[in-house]
């Protein structure tokens, strides 16, 4: 059996056990996880300055687009499910924290999320921010948190704002059908008609032989790797 096989029909029999719920669980954090992607390879195209942790930085950038570009009802669900996903992950890995690693723990990414998203509307998300626990000493800062970040970003997005539709992201695996494939080549041709890049971006979804994703500037490509849905759905299923 090929690795490209079995990986499809490891994809296959979690999603096979997935209720709609775990679905759109799946489809909500690919979804975060892109954005996040998205925005290391921004920040190379566009020659950002790198004033911290660019992997906090990343996190920012899709947070804030999951709120610019859906409706408020739809950026709610996502991040419901994004923010699920960072608990998840860090009760998955038992409260292990490897302090070296480039990105944040888990649980700081949780709320760092939950806060940047309800600072962006609190008049309409305190429910929101209660269901996530959000504590009452982060709560009064978030506002000005998410103002101090769409500062930085909002400018980005808006000199990359397409005038006519672009085709500068340019995804490359149109015969995978997996659930990535759909959700990522469906954001795709959303994004290209919001942003025009300096530089083309390649968007592959591939096996990696791991639950990964990433951006990789030699190349200028995101790969999303489909063992990423595995993963998902696996961490899902335990919960429930």
């Amino acid at each position: 059996m090929t690795h490209l096989l079995a990986m499809l029909l490891t994809c296959t029999a979690c999603m096979a056990q997935a209720d709609e719920q775990t679905e759109v669980f799946v489809e909500a954090n690919l979804l975060s996880i892109f954005y996040h992607e998205l925005g290391h390879a921004i920040i190379d195209v566009a020659q950002l300055p790198d004033f911290g942790q660019e992997e906090d930085a990343a996190d920012t950038a899709s947070i804030l687009l999951i709120d610019a570009i859906f409706d408020n009802e739809t950026a709610i669900d996502i991040a419901y499910d994004a923010a699920l996903g960072f608990a998840l992950e860090a009760e998955a890995a038992e409260d292990v924290v490897t302090w070296s690693d480039v990105h944040g723990p888990d649980l700081q990414r949780f709320y760092n999320l939950v806060c940047l998203f309800y600072g962006a509307d609190p008049d309409t998300r305190d429910d929101f921010a209660a269901d996530m626990n959000l504590p009452e000493d982060r709560l009064a800062s978030c506002p000005e948190e998410f103002d101090l970040a769409n500062d930085s970003w909002g400018p980005v997005f808006d000199e990359l704002a397409a005038q006519n539709g672009a085709t500068s992201l340019r995804y490359t695996t149109p015969d995978d059908a997996s659930v990535t494939a759909r959700v990522v080549s469906a954001e795709v041709t959303a994004l290209n008609g919001i942003f025009q890049l300096p530089t083309p971006i390649t968007v592959a979804v591939e096996p990696c032989g791991e639950a990964n994703a990433f951006y990789d500037p030699e190349t200028r490509t995101i790969t999303m790797c489909t063992e990423f849905e595995t993963h998902l759905c696996e961490i899902a299923l335990i919960a429930d």
